[in-house]
């Protein structure tokens, strides 16, 4: 689904990402661990395509095409959709408009909305006014109005209390298609894969996720069992992760 191969990113000039290897097959969650500042969120940007995000060197492939140097509104079209840490509010743009976009008004704005308790936002403002925890059901729903194959979640826990967390966690299960049993999902036409950036790991007490990588520096540094991963960086923090490999 996505293969990431030698990626050395920079923004104004610095450099962020180095040398990045990653791939990630179809009906694959991965979890993206790291410190403040190590570039996970660089990372999920220049595979969305954020302009700033400056690509030096290496390659993007999604569903066996390159898209290194495609615009975001292409990737979003052959079906990559991204959830931001900190979605903004935009006045003057009624949360139904914006879902109306996102599904090409293929969606039933109104069931879908129902299923997941935001109907009563629909004719409000973008994320005026919400909760931490309505701003990012609201950016999930829209995510879910899109239907993308491929999501980029940056930390979809954060600003969300423990109450709230378990409608999240709904949330992108169905997005991933991952409420539905196995044999299901393999009879649909298409199969659906993550990224989520985690930093406190609540996330993974409602999404499975299928492996774990830690960014250090710009660099993946250790890949494998993401609950494994977890439980040393909860006992020992990310500098023991870097001394095992050293």
């Amino acid at each position: 689904m996505l293969e990431i191969k030698d990626l050395t990113v920079a923004i104004e000039e610095k450099e962020i990402l180095h040398n990045i290897n990653l791939t990630v097959p179809g009906w694959e969650i991965h979890a993206l661990f790291g410190p403040n500042g190590s570039g996970k969120t660089t990372l999920l940007r220049t595979i969305m395509g954020f302009p700033e995000c400056k690509v030096k060197s290496g390659t993007i492939m999604f569903k066996g095409k390159d898209i290194t140097n495609a615009p975001i509104n292409l990737r979003a079209e052959m079906g990559l959709g991204f959830s931001f840490q900190r979605p903004p509010t935009i006045t003057g743009v009624k949360t139904r408009k914006i879902l109306e976009v996102c599904s090409k008004g293929k969606a039933d704005i109104e069931s879908l909305s129902e299923a997941v308790n935001m109907k009563d936002f629909l004719d409000r403002d973008i994320n005026a006014g919400f909760s931490g925890g309505e701003i990012k059901r609201a950016d999930l729903l829209q995510l879910l109005a899109q239907d993308p194959e491929f999501v980029l979640l940056d930390e979809p826990e954060s600003g969300v209390d423990i109450q709230a967390m378990n409608l999240i966690g709904e949330m992108i299960n169905r997005l991933l298609n991952k409420n539905l049993e196995l044999r299901q999902r393999k009879t649909l036409p298409k199969s659906k894969s993550a990224i989520i950036i985690t930093h406190t790991g609540k996330i993974l007490d409602y999404v499975l996720a299928d492996k774990g990588h830690v960014i250090y520096n710009g660099k993946i540094i250790c890949t494998g069992n993401p609950n494994e991963i977890l439980g040393t960086i909860r006992k020992k923090g990310y500098e023991a992760c870097k001394k095992c490999l050293t």
